[in-house]
């Protein structure tokens, strides 16, 4: 079964120098039918203006990953991690027992366009940490390729979970497939573009709820950019 979740649906919230989309409740954002999906708790859209940003705010016990869209993002936490994070790069950060960072735009002109994800952990209260790695386009250009794995395999960043996310790049036509082992839930958020999973349409900001379906097939209409969550 597969539910659409259209992107006009989303809760939005502008601040002047952020303009965010949650597709699940947050902040002042709240519906009961849309607290998350499985262990998948969060995903905003974000975009900060240039020479703004996050000022340092607590976490705690949730696995928070960043994946930026465009423009740029310095990331700084108290476990002394400091970096700036361009299209490419998977963060994940490990809010375990606690942990404080800022997220900042660097750029005097320039917005930063990302997604903002939150998986909730196997284990509550274990240590703090973080990791980084970057995904040319060519490694997800026509494919699925996984970016977070509980396991950390094929080179993609760890996160304590039983919960694969893996990024893709489409061109008109291409097609990738997916099989879910049976009980396992999917979520595909579509970033931009436009694409059908097992012929339902999806255009940019949608996404889909899956559950009891063996096989997923992804067909691109237009260039796209999407994200497939497989959640146990």
């Amino acid at each position: 079964m597969i539910t659409l979740r259209k992107s006009s649906e989303r809760g939005f919230a502008d601040h002047g120098w952020l303009r965010s989309y949650h597709t699940f409740s947050f902040a002042d954002y709240y519906d009961p039918k849309e607290m998350g999906w499985g262990p998948l708790r969060v995903i905003n859209e974000d975009r900060v203006e240039p020479a703004k940003g996050f000022g340092t705010h607590g976490h705690r016990d949730m696995e928070i990953i960043s994946y930026v869209l465009s423009g740029q993002l310095q990331h700084k936490d108290s476990m002394g991690n400091g970096t700036i994070i361009r299209p490419g790069d998977v963060q994940r950060m490990s809010a375990g027992t606690g942990v404080q960072h800022s997220e900042f735009n660097p750029s005097p002109g320039a917005p930063v366009h990302f997604l903002q994800i939150w998986i909730e952990p196997e284990t509550r209260g274990m240590a703090p940490s973080y990791e980084e790695k970057f995904f040319a386009p060519e490694e997800k250009r026509g494919r699925l390729r996984l970016v977070a794995s509980r396991d950390g395999r094929d080179g993609s960043v760890t996160v304590h979970r039983d919960a694969d996310l893996y990024a893709s790049l489409l061109g008109p036509d291409q097609r990738v497939a997916h099989r879910l082992a049976a009980g396992r839930l999917a979520y595909l958020h579509l970033v931009n573009g436009a694409v059908r999973v097992n012929g339902t349409q999806l255009t940019t900001g949608d996404a889909a709820k899956i559950e009891a379906e063996a096989e997923l097939t992804i067909i691109a209409d237009d260039d796209s950019e999407l994200l497939l969550f497989d959640l146990g």
